[in-house]
């Protein structure tokens, strides 16, 4: 009798249903070309012990909003996810896509990206390692969240990653497993591909602690296994669903298992793969079947797995069926993402009423004064906060979230700016969440990574951020960012804003809240901003990006004033100079670029002028020429700040009313 009849009469009864992982993943590599064998063919055993005996899912239904959550965290490994969504059944995963594999076009891409409409089965987009192991925690706290809001009727599932050695390296990894263990959030579970291998070879090049142990002492419940073994991984997700701290199982595997050139090697990760190596494959696993054939008692199994929740799913919309009527459309209306009704009716009584009141001490008090306001009319607004409470003061009403109450909707997040934002990413692809990140702007290079994730994937997360200019004073330049606001405004898909008074603020918030297509990064100042705006109006004038916030009234507009932020207030004191001295002049309030691009040509114009252009922020010039022209005059910053106070700084690096006027007569030559 041959080996590989003696392997299969050995075989374990779901062996097959792995080897069809293996295959589709070998076939779909070896016609692209291309691609990351590492993890499909280890992870085979893993994923079929979850797929088959523990998710709850519906491929029919991608979006079941109570449906187990999987993160493939390590996404390199792509093909791993879209075998499993093809063999159990999901709509948009037919052989055609798989066999297109990082073909243009083709759903199957070469990471996972997750869809800006309906959903596929991809739950995050995932590439850069630590992300989606970090998001993964965040869908945790979301379900925990709802979970205590809802009842466990309505909202009862679990977050599973698969995870990579790169996702534990990398530091937001560390972040996010001290910041679970300290909350305790049991419906996480990790799975880890432990093998030992990374792309530049054995993991002994790099690191020597004990993996398992570092999650030990952060309060997880960890499992060490034979990846392999299916029972062994279904034994130990049994005992990860029944524990009350977040789980890790460390599945030791093998990496590229099944081809025998590359497997347990450093090759095995993303090795080049040929025909020849899918038939040694074939030969060794005793699978007689052609590329992209699946026999079909293994692809039925695969589909019967794939409805093994039809009754949970079924049971469930029973349940919110017959929930009173109100009830029921309060969480529909959550599910959804859309906001109540007369929700702005809170932002428009505050315009009003910031015409009347006295200045707030800071200009991110104003956002957390309207963020309070916001408190009874959105329950599903979740604030993480990064060790910052008492100058941001985003708390006031809210609870907090903790491992003892799960009704709380403010996180603290610890000095843990990484995980934070990667944790409002996950929130918000989880659903039922509107997400805030809140810290310093200093600190948005440390959220950098998740921002850019958020704009990717069109996640509406509203990252706030205090501190904006060299405004902070005598923390120094450590702590001003004199640089961010131009490099998030270079990301795509990402609106920033810089409001100049309270009036501004609401109006930002109304816009960021209404924003489903993507992130928001609403930046406030350290220092005081007295009212721009004196006269009260239902039309949000920030809606356009830009607007004249007063037009030259001594004669034609001859020099258009350009400002955002707190330095709109010194633009308004130079026209006021400029028109006693006879020049034409305008103010212009930018507090979102973003919105003002994408105007008609006939509305930009008619905000810029044709006359003589002056921009002000205490930030760097790049991207004012866009709105100046390279001969426009720019007030602002050429270097990094100092140390000092606000007023003096803003002397020392001549950001003053006296510099805007001499700027303008300089360039129309009086």
């Amino acid at each position: 009798m041959g080996l590989a009849k003696i392997r299969l009469m050995n075989a374990h009864p779901q062996q097959n249903l792995a080897h069809a992982i293996r295959f589709l993943s070998i076939d779909a590599i070896v016609k692209a070309q291309e691609g990351h064998q590492g993890v499909p063919l280890g992870m085979a055993e893993i994923a079929t012990a979850l797929y088959t005996r523990h998710l709850k899912f519906n491929p029919q239904d991608a979006g079941w909003f109570d449906r187990d959550r999987v993160v493939l965290s390590n996404g390199h490994g792509s093909m791993l996810l879209y075998s499993l969504l093809h063999l159990t059944g999901y709509p948009a995963f037919p052989i055609e896509e798989v066999q297109r594999f990082r073909v243009l076009g083709s759903v199957c891409e070469g990471h996972p990206e997750r869809p800006h409409d309906e959903p596929n089965g991809i739950e995050v987009t995932t590439g850069p390692l630590g992300q989606g192991i970090a998001n993964a925690f965040g869908m945790a706290v979301a379900e925990a969240y709802l979970n205590a809001r809802f009842g466990k009727d309505l909202v009862n599932h679990f977050t599973y990653a698969f995870v990579g050695d790169g996702c534990l390296q990398e530091g937001v990894g560390q972040e996010m497993i001290s910041l679970a263990g300290h909350l305790q959030l049991g419906k996480l579970v990790l799975l880890w591909d432990d093998n030992q291998i990374t792309d530049d070879g054995s993991t002994d090049l790099s690191i020597s602690e004990n993996v398992a142990e570092r999650f030990r002492v952060a309060g997880w419940h960890v499992v060490e296994l034979d990846g392999h073994d299916i029972d062994a991984v279904s034994a130990a997700l049994d005992a990860a669903r029944l524990d009350p701290r977040p789980s890790m199982l460390a599945c030791r595997t093998v990496i590229a298992k099944g081809i025998a050139r590359l497997q347990g090697q450093r090759g095995g990760h993303s090795g080049r793969l040929f025909e020849e190596d899918a038939q040694a494959a074939r030969d060794m696993l005793g699978w007689t079947h052609g590329p992209f054939e699946i026999p079909a008692d293994v692809q039925q199994a695969w589909r019967t797995a794939g409805q093994r929740s039809a009754a949970e799913h079924q049971a469930w919309h029973a349940r919110v069926a017959a929930l009173p009527a109100s009830e029921r459309a309060e969480f529909e209306r959550v599910m959804r993402g859309e906001l109540p009704a007369h929700w702005q009716q809170v932002l428009l009584d505050y315009k009003q009423q910031a015409l009347q009141a006295p200045p707030a001490p800071s200009g991110i008090f104003i956002s957390a004064e309207i963020n309070d306001l916001l408190t009874p009319v959105l329950p599903e607004r979740m604030v993480g906060c990064a060790d910052l409470e008492a100058p941001t003061s985003h708390k006031r009403g809210l609870t907090a979230f903790n491992a003892q109450d799960r009704a709380g909707s403010y996180v603290h997040c610890g000095v843990r700016e990484h995980v934070m934002a990667s944790m409002a990413n996950g929130m918000a692809a989880h659903g039922g969440v509107i997400p805030l990140s809140v810290t310093y702007l200093a600190f948005a290079d440390y959220e950098r990574p998740a921002m850019r994730m958020a704009a990717l994937m069109g996640l509406p997360v509203k990252f706030v951020f205090s501190h904006d200019s060299i405004g902070i004073g005598r923390n120094g330049p450590t702590h001003q960012p004199v640089e961010i606001l131009a490099s998030l405004r270079a990301m795509p898909n990402m609106w920033v804003m810089r409001p100049a008074d309270a009036v501004e603020a609401a109006e930002c918030w109304e816009l960021a809240l209404q924003n489903q297509d993507g992130p928001v990064s609403m930046v406030f100042a350290r220092q005081s901003l007295p009212l721009v705006r004196h006269t009260h109006t239902t039309d949000n004038l920030t809606r356009r990006g830009a607007y004249v916030l007063h037009e030259a009234t001594c004669g034609p507009r001859q020099v258009t004033l350009l400002a955002t932020g707190s330095e709109v207030l010194l633009a308004v004191q130079a026209r006021e100079q400029l028109e006693a001295a006879g020049v034409g002049t305008a103010v212009v309030s930018m507090p979102c670029w973003e919105l003002f691009n994408v105007q008609d040509a006939a509305y930009r114009q008619s905000v810029l002028g044709t006359g003589v252009r002056v921009g002000i922020e205490a930030a760097v010039r790049q991207g004012w020429d866009a709105y100046l022209g390279i001969d426009g005059g720019f007030v602002g910053m050429t270097g990094f700040g100092a140390s000092g106070p606000a007023d003096e700084l803003y002397k020392l690096f001549n950001i003053t009313t006296e510099a805007m006027v001499a700027e303008a007569k300089r360039l129309l030559k009086i």
